[in-house]
């Protein structure tokens, strides 16, 4: 029963990236393709915060940390560099899904492939 309270978390990411994947796969509406996008970047989020957990170990971020071990910060950084990235990214996807609903009239991606001109 421990063993599986520690992979619960690694089961989820399984989750939300087969979910992702799924909904970019699948899913002819550009939305909820950028959706699907988002929900995979949560789920990479999810992992890098999974790895980065150790029982007993304290946070690095008091200055008069007692003489334990500490959490590696390197994890958390990345995870707070992703997360700034997929806010980028999912603005960027959606400004474009705006100008090709303007353009074309709609959201569907197979609609949008059919309009060239």
């Amino acid at each position: 029963m421990n063993s599986l309270f520690y992979a619960l978390p690694f089961v989820m990411v399984a989750v939300l990236i087969i979910m992702g994947l799924y909904t970019v796969l699948f899913k002819r509406n550009l939305i909820k393709m950028i959706m699907g996008v988002a929900i995979i970047q949560n789920g990479v989020n999810l992992f890098l915060v999974s790895l980065a957990y150790r029982e007993g170990y304290v946070a690095p971020i008091w200055t008069s940390a007692p003489d334990v071990d500490m959490v590696l910060p390197t994890p958390h950084a990345l995870t707070l560099t992703s997360i700034v990235i997929g806010v980028a990214t999912t603005a960027l996807m959606l400004s474009f899904v705006i100008m090709l609903k303007k353009h074309y009239g709609t959201t569907d991606s197979h609609e949008t492939r059919r309009c060239k001109e």
